[in-house]
């Protein structure tokens, strides 16, 4: 079995190549190709007169549509089961949306792909159809941490002790697959005495955040079976399993690795998407993002792989689900109330159009007003939040400018849009009249830098 000696430090395994087919920090056999062959004429059936001009006279953006198509031969990645139901589509997205470019022209001419959300009616998964898995880029120029944040971090705290304290999380050896920059790592291994394997082919080694850093190993690598020797007591993988394609074989893969042991806790966090579905939040649905999960699809998923759950809920003002899982042997278990989310789901699917498109027309109507108005506008936040926001509603140079905390996007630009990232600093010559915040759970924070900048502006959150 694998120990958690140095042999893995920064290693680059053979098939990390193979795992850019699968997605995200996975590499998984087996699998159905991430570019679909075309399907014959009768398995899409379009069911509602939503899309083309009906689009165009709601007065959304170009390339936005809802019109619904069956998807009869699809097999969900997550039940394995046939038939999905596409019902949001737009069409030349940026295919990342957190990798450092150095110039405007670079970030214009990034490489786009299409959205096409479809929505499994038996588990409640949701899916971008047209996910193309080998044009991922996932490498040090990925600058995916929130943990410039003092309210994120603060979370990743809270989280870490909350975790540790309830299931005993002292003296035990952690993996973390797909552990960005190994900042939650860190703090697990500092907190409890652990010691830890980081894997994320995006970890930067000169910004190791550990101060005991003989305690963790990092590996510059997607996860793979040719990890699967890898003995732990606790795998966590957050904010990671939301970029993988083939879910159920993702997890089925996990649920291998671990074999007979049923004491290996198990913990996962991934958006919740019915906040999004209800919210109409198109600036949550991008290209990175391939797969979405209510707490009840990400349970349905667990289940299916051998897993016991041992809690679910919602986390970071509702936006985050976190899940704890032992091994099990069987796929049916006692599911809890937040578990049975079908019918809600379904009304949010239902209603997703309407919600959505008065998000569209309502920002795309405020920038046209400011910008016409001579007002500055700014916005907060230069993830992908930021990036699904401005490309989604084709916004260029009413917006010149994206904010951001994080020291090493200044300079760089957003993919797709090209608005130059700059320091929250740079507002106290630019001035703007209104800042649009892309996660509202920020507002406070943000309103607390302009203060401190001496910089008036109207906090406009999404």
């Amino acid at each position: 079995m694998g120990s958690l000696d140095g042999r893995y430090v920064l290693g680059t395994r053979e098939k990390s190549q193979v795992a850019r087919n699968a997605g995200r920090l996975s590499s998984v056999d087996g699998l159905l190709p991430a570019v679909r062959p075309k399907r014959s004429e009768p398995s899409i059936r379009p069911t509602g007169a939503v899309g083309g001009g009906g689009d165009v006279q709601l007065g959304l953006p170009e390339g936005v549509s809802f019109e619904r198509l069956e998807l009869s031969e699809e097999r969900c990645p997550n039940c394995r089961s046939n038939g999905l139901s596409v019902f949001y589509t737009v069409r030349n997205v940026p295919m990342h949306s957190c990798l450092l470019v150095s110039s405007q022209k670079k970030a214009l001419e990034y490489p786009r792909g299409g959205l096409q959300l479809s929505f499994c009616h038996a588990c409640g998964f949701i899916a971008n159809t047209r996910f193309d898995g080998t044009a991922n880029n996932y490498c040090t120029e990925y600058e995916e941490t929130q943990g410039f944040s003092p309210r994120f971090r603060a979370f990743a705290k809270s989280l870490a002790e909350r975790l540790i304290e309830k299931y005993d999380i002292r003296g035990k050896s952690v993996l973390e697959i797909g552990c960005g920059k190994g900042e939650f790592l860190a703090l697990m291994c500092e907190l409890g005495d652990n010691r830890g394997i980081g894997i994320d082919p995006a970890y930067v080694p000169e910004r190791n955040p550990s101060r005991t850093t003989r305690s963790i190993n990092f590996i510059q690598d997607f996860y793979s079976e040719a990890y699967a020797d890898l003995e732990v007591d606790v795998i966590c993988c957050r904010h990671t399993l939301e970029h993988i394609a083939p879910t159920y074989a993702f997890m089925d893969m996990i649920r291998r690795a671990i074999g007979d042991r049923r004491d290996v806790l198990v913990l996962f966090e991934v958006p919740d998407v019915i906040r999004v579905l209800k919210e109409g939040a198109f600036w949550d649905i991008y290209y990175e993002h391939c797969t979405y999960f209510s707490a009840g699809s990400l349970a349905r998923l667990f289940r299916a792989s051998r897993f016991e759950i041992d809690d679910l809920y919602l986390d970071y003002d509702g936006q985050y689900i976190i899940l704890a899982a032992y091994p099990g042997e069987s796929s049916i278990g006692p599911a809890s109330e937040i578990e049975n989310d079908l019918g809600d789901l379904s009304r949010a699917f239902e209603r997703f159009r309407q919600t959505c498109s008065d998000r569209l027309v309502h920002w795309r109507n405020t920038i046209d007003e400011l910008t016409a108005a001579g007002q500055r506008t700014v916005l907060w936040g230069s993830g992908s939040k930021a990036v699904a926001f401005l490309t989604t509603l084709g916004i260029t140079d009413e917006i010149e400018y994206v904010v951001d905390i994080n020291p090493y996007k200044r300079g760089r630009f957003t993919l797709g849009a090209g608005q130059e990232i700059v320091s929250p600093e740079f507002l106290t010559r630019y001035r703007p009249d209104k800042v649009i915040v892309m996660n509202p759970i920020y507002c406070d924070e943000i309103g607390r830098n302009l203060d401190q900048l001496g910089v008036r502006a109207e906090l406009l959150p999404l």
